[in-house]
């Protein structure tokens, strides 16, 4: 141990999978303390933010439970489990190795958790009072989590109508943001007529200390700026379209807006380029005739500039842009209800905190 630096040993370190990770602050002093160092810990973040995994909660109807498989372009597949919280949840926004979970029996409750090091917060109530909820099933429409590397903290949003008990709801959109600086809710009012599809509301990015949804008719952005509680609308790339047989998909690349447009016999990859200006380009073209029988069901999930992950009714995918090639990473062996891109959700493993 003694003849490398503790710099070439950060490296090393930083390369491991969570669990192995764990295992080996247990060797040595000095790599306990280098393993539980600020500084390692921010590097095995910024290094696992880099290797983004696909998260997919499989439903078996034969047995009526179901079970959390990641798929990993390095190291394949696993499963784990989110036996941890004792509670029945589904998983409502992923970011940055973090995950926040509703509970099913008890509407309202919500977690964020580290699944990788069985980690969670029980986030305190946010009804201000009995008789006020959101509308119409009782659940936000939008359920944004942000999880901010540099700053060591994250954010949880709720955002929908609202409405008093024994009265219409009047239009109002509640936006409740919780701190975990501070540990508590901040709330603020505004008039929205935004609509958001499944896929919409499931696939939020947070780049730019803001959260962003795709709007149902793909027509623009919505991003909330969580520093000034601001809404803001986004324009997409002119050359987007939408509907005849198109799809658009909002992702993540690199730490920034991507957009991916997916035609009966293309997939069209563009990034944001400058955020303030709003200016996109194009980055890749994908024929998607070697795949031609699945693109009808077929959904990007997330990206990096080297492969994107896509998820179809029963498989994931990965296309390698480099080399041009298609991979199946992961197929459901039962007869899954609901299909994959359903209930998948970009991922990473990193050692973030999170009580």
């Amino acid at each position: 141990m003694g003849f490398f630096p503790d710099e070439v040993i950060l490296q090393i370190l930083a390369r491991l999978p969570v669990k192995s990770l764990f295992k080996t602050k247990t060797v040595c002093k000095l790599w306990y303390r280098l393993a539980s160092d600020k500084y390692f810990v921010r590097l095995y973040n910024e290094l696992s933010a880099k290797n983004p995994m696909v998260l997919v909660e499989i439903y078996d109807s034969t047995e009526s439970k179901s079970s959390l498989i990641c798929v990993d372009n390095l190291r394949g597949v696993s499963e784990f489990s989110l036996d941890f919280l004792k509670d029945r949840v589904k998983v409502r926004a992923s970011c940055n190795g973090l995950l926040c979970c509703s509970s099913i029996p008890d509407k309202g409750v919500y977690y964020v958790c580290n699944p990788m090091t069985r980690e969670f917060k029980l986030l305190p109530n946010s009804r201000e009072r009995p008789v006020t909820r959101f509308y119409p099933d009782g659940e936000a429409t939008l359920v944004g989590l942000a999880c901010d590397l540099s700053r060591n903290k994250f954010n949880v949003v709720l955002a929908g109508y609202h409405r008093t008990f024994g009265h219409r709801p009047d239009g109002t959109f509640i936006c409740l943001i919780f701190d975990s600086d501070s540990n508590k809710w901040r709330k603020f009012v505004s008039f929205r007529e935004d609509h958001f599809t499944h896929m919409n509301k499931n696939q939020v990015v947070f780049v730019n200390g803001a959260l962003h949804w795709l709007t149902g008719s793909c027509s623009y952005i919505l991003a909330l700026d969580l520093d000034y509680e601001v809404w803001r609308k986004i324009s997409l790339p002119d050359a987007v379209s939408y509907g005849s047989g198109n799809r658009v998909y909002l992702l993540e690349s690199n730490g920034r807006l991507s957009l991916i447009q997916i035609s009966d016999a293309w997939m069209k990859i563009w990034v944001m380029k400058d955020y303030e200006r709003e200016l996109w380009h194009m980055v890749d073209s994908v024929s998607l005739r070697c795949i031609r029988g699945l693109v009808p069901g077929i959904f990007p999930i997330t990206q990096t500039g080297e492969y994107v992950f896509l998820a179809t009714h029963k498989q994931v995918l990965v296309y390698h842009q480099r080399s041009r090639v298609w991979k199946e990473m992961y197929s459901v062996k039962n007869s899954a209800t609901l299909p994959l891109w359903f209930s998948a959700h970009a991922f990473c493993s990193t050692i973030f905190p999170c009580d």
